[in-house]
């Protein structure tokens, strides 16, 4: 529950401070003396919601090796990096992209992907899922990795997410222009408090209601990076084997604001909030596959 809150509290204020900007600007010409022009509203609505969404993409990679410590390779210092490093280079050539920036963090066992573009990625694993996992686990979960960079489920998650924020932005104001003109009753050619007050109340429940289908959505793109993951491998038992591992381990707890590119996410009584599918259900949809 804390990381859905953190999750919503920062996209809230990603669109509040473009908010605020856009009406520096006097971009916001939404309210009218005539009452709310709808097309202009949508239209600033577009702008802050995919403003935010993308702005938070462009700058994924560069906040996931600050949030995590990761330390990309440059000339690999031993042997498993050098096999790291090898490992990408093949599934990635195999992925039909360019190789990604291979990285590695302090922390229990988990991986994960991320970056603007799918010829400019980073995929990244922890210590923990190196020292607990066989060469041929640790070969799936990067599979499972190049295979979301392949998809480009970095930038569809985006687009998703731009989508859900420009109608809680559009909802909320609009709500919030109802409550402060037929509600409270305001007269005066400028929005009273009760406008304000109720925007932003809106897109905090909202925001939350949305959280919902970006977990669904993210959960669904797990199934297809496992799936990716065997077409990479040849077969679906080295992910098999990985995610029964993952089963038998505490699942590192990756920065809340990485949490959806993991490789393997804690379950608990919110599932539907939860960003990847239960251990057993992911095994299980991967032995159907055979």
């Amino acid at each position: 529950m804390k990381r859905v809150f953190l999750f919503v509290a920062t996209n809230l204020a990603v669109m509040l401070v473009l908010g605020v900007v856009t009406s520096l600007l006097g971009v916001n010409k939404f309210l009218t003396a005539q009452g709310l022009n709808l097309p202009m509203l949508l239209a600033f609505s577009a702008v802050i919601g995919f403003g935010g969404a993308f702005f938070s993409l462009l700058i994924s990679k560069p906040v996931a090796k600050w949030s995590t410590g990761a330390q990309v390779i440059v000339s690999p210092r031993n042997e498993t990096e050098k096999w790291l490093l090898g490992t990408v280079v093949r599934l990635a050539t195999k992925g039909g992209i360019s190789v990604p920036e291979i990285a590695i963090y302090e922390g229990a066992p988990n991986a994960f992907a991320t970056g603007a573009f799918k010829n400019s990625a980073l995929v990244a694993v922890s210590t923990g899922l190196l020292e607990s996992m066989t060469k041929e686990e640790v070969e799936a979960v990067l599979a499972h990795e190049i295979a979301h960079v392949v998809n480009g489920d970095m930038v569809t998650l985006t687009l998703v997410q731009g989508v859900l924020n420009t109608f809680v932005v559009f909802l909320s104001k609009i709500v919030g222009y109802f409550v402060d003109r037929v509600v409270l009753k305001n007269n005066s050619d400028a929005p009273g408090i009760g406008y304000y007050v109720t925007d932003i109340a809106c897109q905090i429940l909202f925001g939350f209601l949305a959280t919902f289908i970006v977990a669904w959505f993210s959960r669904q793109r797990e199934f297809r990076a496992d799936a990716g993951a065997a077409s990479l491998m040849g077969t679906p038992q080295p992910m098999i084997k990985a995610l029964a591992r993952l089963g038998g381990v505490a699942a590192g707890e990756l920065p809340k604001s990485m949490a959806a590119s993991g490789i393997s996410d804690k379950v608990g009584i919110m599932a539907l909030l939860s960003s990847h599918p239960p251990i057993e259900v992911r095994i299980a949809a991967l032995q159907n596959r055979r």
